[in-house]
């Protein structure tokens, strides 16, 4: 029978004083509750009296227990008493960044079965194919993730919680609540289970599975009601005997102000205090990650491992960035830097072994890992079971003193030195150059691929980059310079140096002995540089900057080019002597340049020189100078012999190397020093008269020298003769275009259907065309 729930009766008047059970059990004078379960609502009026019931519709069980249940059951029947069910609906895939091309690759094998199964058609090969490559894609992604891949891995949503491994492991598991003192807190739990028969006391943080398990859980961060609950667990075990093991995964304590003003930091220091007393052993597995003090509550053990993606930490990567560099998009270099991740903390022996995890993670294969779990959890517990109390205390004390090395007294290394004494705002500014600079690429690369001159970055842009890219390779120089030790010397030869060029005399040879001997060492010994890698990439960068900015300077000034050519071409008085030129040449019907007339020729020639004067002309007006014509298309396909290009290759290496013994005359050297600085002085003070002649002056005198030792070395003679060779050679390159360009012609004409001979003038100057 339906149950009658908030019911409201109302009584008034002269027979208020009558029982409403009366009136509810007559049949003939009052109304059933069968009548009233039908009508939900139902009212009735005797003397006076009115009777108004509600009903309200239920479950049939509201226990937490199900109608029949299983004596049997894992865990014993109250298990069916845990807020820690089965969930109802399976839990959505979340894919995280650094995943998605793998998520890419099950998306193409998903449509290809699909394919498969609407067409009947066998895409068995392709399917395997796709799958060899996923699971290589893969195995590739997680043996190289980073250290904030791995952070994310920890966080996964999906990933297993404690009372997940719990039930996978344990063959029976009893779930001990409340710290005595009014509160039971979700976010630690705590319970007895046995593993192969043997009894331990578990302790772990609880995450939740979904939005509102976290709630209830608080995200997996305790208060202080939480880690005395713990507390009393661990003096339980102790008290009888049983091993302590306890999971660690919680992003910190819980840090509000109602879990301070209760004793947040106390009740954690408690913990760490108890710990170290305790004669049972205690192990500690970081299941996803350890936050600071919050995770250390219950992670004093003698041993200490970790899943293969946790991790472990003072403070979030997110949280030191934001103190070392002002943001939070800082996370993955403090993430490395932290060194968080189960394999940095095993060299440094804060961890004490890896419990590996399938490939995608822990939540790819739960049951797998709980295994694993389980593996380690008999392994180490059978190593501490022939311990005595004493002696699993000294073992956990000596596991928490060798951590961290202490020299007293000792030198300090260059490398150590310049790790200590790291600037933050060289830090900060260097990993915003390389966001930079990758954009800056992303968009050369783009504009490579368009072929269009609108994506190309601009001389501007690329100005700045190189600016700061030769401001972050001095830092660079200077840091190694310093953690060689040349740093002292390399400043005092630099006084020198300035000393000796403001006297306004050549540098004495010694000094730039001194000097080359100075550089010599610096460049042999650059390599041991902790920053050599950092300097070479900066170099690279720098030497790819400059190279797309030369390409970009010349696109625009050929582009401006072309564009006053065109302009100088349109101009009428140019367009009506071509286009007069044209029609006398078409007229005179002849099918080469010899056949014109003398005086068509001469035409020809004349109106050809008026042009090239009129480029000659664009090109002055833009600051440049016209050096020489090309004047027939076989000028711009002569290609010389392999013994020439032999000859003039011998030449130029002849040529390199005799300038190259020169500069490094002593003569000539100082004064290429003097040259540089004053070109610094120039560039420091712009428009002063007197260093521009000076330099003027020094480059004259560098060249000249450089021409009177080529000259007083033969190699003059030598290139006059390849010059001679190269004549020939190019005069008999000119004699067979000629003739191939007339057979061409002739072959243009017998294929002409169109009778057109509107082509010749081009074809009998094609330079002039």
């Amino acid at each position: 029978m339906a149950s009658m729930s908030h019911s409201s009766i109302a009584l008034c008047g002269a027979s208020a004083s009558a029982s409403a059970s009366d009136h509810l059990r007559s049949s003939t004078n009052g109304v059933s509750l069968r009548t009233l379960g039908r009508a939900m609502v139902a009212s009735t009026k005797r003397n006076n009296l009115y009777v108004t019931a509600r009903l309200k519709k239920g479950k049939k069980f509201d226990h937490p227990w199900p109608s029949n249940p299983d004596p049997n059951v894992k865990g014993g029947v109250l298990s069916y008493l845990s807020t820690f069910k089965p969930l109802g609906d399976t839990q959505k895939p979340v894919t995280l960044d650094f995943e998605k091309p793998l998520v890419e690759l099950e998306k193409k094998i998903v449509d290809v079965r699909k394919m498969a199964a609407e067409t009947g058609l066998d895409f068995t090969d392709q399917i395997i194919t796709l799958e060899t490559k996923y699971r290589q894609a893969l195995k590739d992604l997680y043996t190289h993730l980073t250290p904030i891949q791995r952070v994310n891995i920890a966080r996964h949503p999906n990933r297993p919680t404690f009372l997940d491994h719990i039930h996978n492991i344990t063959d029976k598991f009893m779930e001990l609540h409340g710290d005595r003192a009014g509160y039971d807190d979700p976010a630690i739990v705590t319970g007895i289970g046995t593993i192969d028969g043997k009894r331990y006391m578990f302790i772990g943080h609880q995450k939740g599975r979904n939005t509102k398990e976290n709630i209830m859980r608080n995200f997996g961060m305790p208060t202080p009601h939480g880690y005395r609950k713990a507390l009393r667990m661990m003096y339980y075990a102790d008290h009888h005997g049983f091993p302590i093991v306890t999971f660690i995964d919680t992003p910190g304590a819980y840090a509000d102000l109602k879990s301070e003003e209760l004793g947040q930091g106390e009740a954690i220091a408690n913990n760490l205090r108890t710990m170290f007393g305790l004669k049972v052993p205690i192990l500690s597995i970081v299941i996803g990650e350890g936050g600071s003090g919050g995770a250390l509550a219950i992670g004093c053990a003698n041993k200490m491992l970790m899943l293969e993606n946790a991790v472990f930490y003072v403070a979030s990567p997110e949280a030191c960035a934001a103190i070392l560099w002002n943001s939070s998009k800082a996370a993955p270099e403090a993430a490395e830097k932290l060194r968080i991740t189960s394999r940095e903390l095993v060299k440094l022996n804060v961890a004490d072994g890896i419990i590996p995890e399938p490939l995608g993670g822990a939540h790819a294969d739960p049951s797998w890992t709980s295994q694993q779990i389980k593996i380690a959890i008999n392994e180490n517990m059978n190593e501490f079971g022939k311990m005595s109390g004493e002696e699993l205390l000294k073992h956990r004390m000596a596991k928490y003193r060798k951590i961290g090395v202490f020299i007293e007294n000792a030198p300090v290394e260059p490398e150590i030195k310049v790790n200590m004494k790291r600037r933050d705002a060289v830090v900060s500014n260097s990993r915003k150059l390389e966001g930079e600079v990758e954009k800056l690429k992303e968009q050369i690369l783009k504009a490579k691929e368009t072929s269009s001159s609108e994506d190309q970055p601009s001389s501007e842009v690329l100005n700045e980059m190189i600016k700061k890219l030769k401001s972050e390779i001095d830092d660079e120089y200077t840091e190694a310079a310093r953690a060689m030790g040349l740093e002292e010397r390399l400043t005092a030869m630099r006084g020198e140096f300035s000393k000796a060029s403001e006297e306004e005399h050549l540098v004495h040879p010694i000094l730039i002995e001194k000097i080359e001997k100075l550089k010599e060492e610096f460049n042999t010994r650059l390599s041991e540089a902790p920053n050599y890698e950092s300097l070479k990439s900066k170099l690279d960068m720098l030497r790819d900057f400059s190279r797309a900015k030369a390409a970009s300077e010349a696109a625009s000034v050929k582009n401006e080019i072309n564009k006053r050519f065109q302009e100088a071409v349109d101009r009428p008085e140019v367009r009506e002597k071509v286009e007069a030129i044209k029609a006398e040449v078409a007229s005179s019907g002849a099918s080469s340049f010899e056949e014109l007339s003398d005086e068509l020729k001469e035409k020809v020639l004349k109106t050809k020189g008026e042009v090239e004067a009129e480029m000659a002309g664009v090109l002055k007006s833009m600051g440049l100078e016209l050096e020489a014509v090309k004047p027939n298309v076989a000028e711009q396909i002569f290609v010389p012999s392999e013994n020439i290009q032999e000859k003039v290759e011998k030449l130029n290496r002849e040529i390199s190397e005799k300038i190259e013994e020169v500069v490094r005359a002593p003569e000539i050297k100082s004064m290429v020093e003097l040259l540089k600085v004053e070109n610094a002085k120039a560039s420091q003070t712009p428009g002063d008269t007197k260093v521009s002649q000076k330099i003027e002056t020094l480059e004259q005198q560098i060249k000249q020298k450089i021409a009177d030792a080529l000259s007083m070395s033969g190699l003059q003679e030598k290139q006059e003769e390849l010059e001679k060779e190269l004549a020939v050679a190019r005069e008999v390159a000119a004699v067979k275009s000629e003739e191939s360009l007339k057979e061409d012609d002739d072959d243009d004409d017998d294929d002409d259907d169109d009778g057109s001979e509107s082509e010749k003038p081009e074809i009998i100057n094609p330079s002039f065309a």
